[in-house]
């Protein structure tokens, strides 16, 4: 992936491609579908779709999580529905109730109730009665389904990024935002829309101001992680500064108001990537430190400050030393379908799927998690946007802008391919070179000097 690639426009427009990623990479592969606190008690449930496929999330007993094809396996009703506009169904009940025939499950997948039983004459094993299940389990606070009951375990599958992001703690934070929406492009034009910095000159130049974004990209087996580089730093193979993390000191003549204004730009346009008391430790940098501290010093300061704040409030950071906030660098991405971009107390990520097998559509995710006070973390709810970008922070409205024209462009008899920058978007060539290798198609080539169709 270290050489010039071209990557064939099928994989976004086929839907030949689109109705064989359904079997060959959907059904075969780990993905998250929601979080743990969403299901605290027994009998509580959530659902989840992946093109025609509904999968029924349930907490069963207390330290017991089982997930299940939602259809009954009488007629094939599905057997909680979706309210009409909604994310997905959520809820809390002791028995699931087919609403054609009436046919009951418990939480654990069995068949209680089968109206005249008899009729069948010995012949409805629980074999063919129960509900169909799936394979789930739990990392970071998120819980994962697979519907390959064959698959290899959930660890095995997220490592090396698993191991590399265990020091944040995500189990310990919760929802401050998620929104969603259906939007008119391929779920990887959404996806790859945040899988590398490479953009923002070009997407966000009002965040150029404030820092360099030229990049690293690198392959973690199935996944992937960038951060922010120096062309000096790709020269001479050193080793990137922890401070080049997602929460780095701005750049310009004075670091600390610098800082401040980027971390007030983050909060004002995107809504995440920080908190609100990293904004508020950054605004009394100036009163705090003389003019002409190192940027280095001020990086230290801040966030030492933030901490001792947030330990006021009763949030309590986790132990990340600068090494492994250098290992992780800017964002991570968790293949197929998911980018993060971490800190010691917020997560902000982003999750998309098909929506059905249409190549041009899928279901768009942004998140935000954080670290709050025991007892304190809002109640919060899938708010649907549109695919407007005003509608959305400004900075995320930027990014959905490129989404539609690219989908677009895809299409184009002018367009050969996508061509793929060989150091910074390393993460974007991995995820096709392992797309190919589900889907037995859609490879990756080397570039040639001439394109196909010159």
């Amino acid at each position: 992936m270290s050489e010039p690639l071209l990557i064939p426009a099928d994989a976004y427009v086929s839907k030949d491609y689109a109705e064989a990623e359904a079997d060959r990479l959907w059904a075969k592969v780990w993905q998250q579908v929601g979080r743990v606190e969403e299901i605290p008690e027994v009998g509580s449930f959530i659902t989840y779709e992946i093109c025609d496929d509904s999968i029924l999330i349930v907490r069963s007993a207390p330290d017991t999580i089982k997930a299940f094809h939602n259809v009954c396996t009488h007629r094939g009703r599905r057997l909680v529905s979706t309210p009409k506009g909604a994310h997905s169904a959520a809820g809390k009940q002791k028995k699931f109730v087919c609403g054609y025939h009436a046919w009951t499950f418990d939480t654990n997948g069995k068949a209680t109730y089968i109206l005249d039983q008899s009729d069948w004459k010995g012949q409805l094993t629980e074999m063919c009665t129960n509900l169909r299940e799936v394979k789930v389990d739990t990392w970071g606070g998120w819980i994962f389904i697979n519907m390959d009951i064959e698959c290899e375990p959930l660890r095995e599958f997220l490592e090396p990024v698993a191991s590399l992001l265990d020091p944040f703690e995500f189990e310990q934070m919760r929802y401050r935002f998620r929104a969603w929406g259906i939007f008119d492009c391929n779920w990887k034009v959404a996806l790859e829309a945040f899988l590398e910095p490479y953009h923002v000159a070009g997407t966000h130049p009002q965040l150029t101001k404030y820092g360099d974004f030229y990049a690293w990209s690198r392959a973690l087996g199935r996944h992937g992680h960038d951060g922010y580089d120096t062309k000096e730093h790709k020269v001479a193979g050193q080793d990137v500064a922890a401070d080049t993390s997602v929460h780095r000191a701005a750049k310009g003549e004075d670091a600390r108001i610098s800082t401040a204004q980027m971390q007030q730009e983050f909060w004002d346009t995107v809504g995440a990537a920080t908190t609100e008391t990293l904004v508020k430790a950054a605004q009394r940098l100036v009163h705090e430190l003389p003019a002409g501290t190192p940027a280095a010093e001020v990086h230290h300061h801040w966030l030492e400050s933030a901490r001792r704040d947030d330990a006021e409030r009763g949030v309590i950071w986790p132990e990340i030393s600068d090494k492994q906030m250098s290992d992780a660098g800017l964002a991570q991405s968790i293949f197929p379908n998911m980018n993060f971009l971490p800190g010691p107390t917020f997560l902000l990520y982003y999750r998309v799927r098909p929506y059905g097998t249409d190549p041009d559509k899928c279901i768009y995710e942004a998140i935000a998690l954080d670290r709050f006070p025991p007892g304190q973390q809002p109640h919060t709810e899938w708010q649907y946007l549109e695919q407007d970008p005003d509608r959305w922070p400004y900075v995320i409205g930027q990014d959905i802008s490129n989404m539609i024209e690219v989908q677009k462009g895809l299409k184009s008899r002018g367009f050969a391919g996508n061509l793929p920058n060989p150091w910074q978007e390393r993460k974007v060539s991995n995820l096709h070179r392992n797309l190919a290798e589900y889907m037995g198609m859609g490879e990756p080539r080397l570039l040639e000097s001439e394109l196909p169709g010159q």
